[in-house]
């Protein structure tokens, strides 16, 4: 059976990753190789910090061949990446 999406209904779906259950966001572009026709990845931008001031934080980019299923309003994705520690909030700091 073949399913058909369009690209716009693939924008702003939330982002999971099975191997943990993290969300990982809403899905804000997609890479397309013009020669082949073909997805390449579907990117997720970095949050911002400190209201984009401060910049973003690294793109959460997926190949293809990750995506596990793609659902009505979510897409699964087998996606392996350490994330990095959290830094102690201020307060802590000064408790601690």
């Amino acid at each position: 059976m073949l399913v058909q999406c369009r690209v716009v209904d693939l924008r702003y779906r939330d982002v999971i990753n099975i191997k943990d259950g993290c969300r990982l966001g809403c899905v804000n572009d997609i890479e397309i190789d013009t020669c082949s026709a073909r997805v390449l990845c579907i990117v997720i931008f970095g949050h911002a910090k400190l209201f984009g001031l401060l910049g973003r934080e690294d793109d959460v980019i997926i190949p293809w061949d990750n995506i596990e299923v793609i659902g009505e309003d979510t897409i699964l994705v087998c996606y392996d990446h350490k994330y990095p520690p959290k830094k102690k909030k201020f307060f802590d700091k000064l408790w601690n």
